[in-house]
């Protein structure tokens, strides 16, 4: 599974504002600091106004800051409404399903269950626990973090294809 660029994006601007609480950060400097379009900042901006996570001010010394305290804002709540998709297989979505083994297939259910602890563990983590500097230890975390997954051999470096996020179209 992979996060949306979109996504990626929205984390950045959080933590990068939550980094900053004293003071108003603007577009240009987001597009400077990450390297991406003022554009597809501005989408990330809109959205994260809507949703009550930022205010932002417009004209000569205005910017965005974060509306919420860093504690109280869990990155589980931030993937979900920045993802698109979390259909991991056809299966997942009974409308569109045409695979003949569901009746009788029990990956759904391992997939449904990964998902599940996914969200898990992205719901015990909070914007302040993951904006600015790495301070002593790290926060308790379930036995399966960090342990890193290989790509299949002769796939290393190669990135898998993924599909556009349609909000940066």
């Amino acid at each position: 599974m992979r996060l949306a660029e979109y996504t990626d994006y929205t984390l950045r601007v959080l933590m990068y504002c939550a980094a900053r609480p004293k003071q108003l950060v603007t577009i240009g400097e987001l597009a400077e600091q990450h390297r991406v379009s003022k554009n597809h900042l501005m989408k990330i901006v809109n959205d994260l106004a809507r949703q009550g996570v930022i205010e932002t001010t417009r004209g000569r010394g205005g910017g965005l800051r974060l509306l919420q305290s860093p504690a109280d804002i869990r990155i589980g709540d931030v993937v979900r409404a920045s993802e698109t998709d979390f259909r991991m297989v056809e299966c997942f979505d009974a409308r569109t399903n045409q695979c003949t083994l569901t009746p009788t297939c029990r990956l759904k259910h391992v997939l449904d269950a990964a998902l599940k602890a996914y969200f898990k563990e992205l719901d015990g983590a909070t914007l302040a626990d993951i904006a600015g500097p790495a301070h002593g230890k790290p926060r308790a975390a379930a036995p399966s973090r960090g342990t890193m997954i290989s790509p299949p051999a002769g796939r290393r470096g190669v990135a898998a294809p993924v599909k556009g996020n349609r909000r940066f179209a």
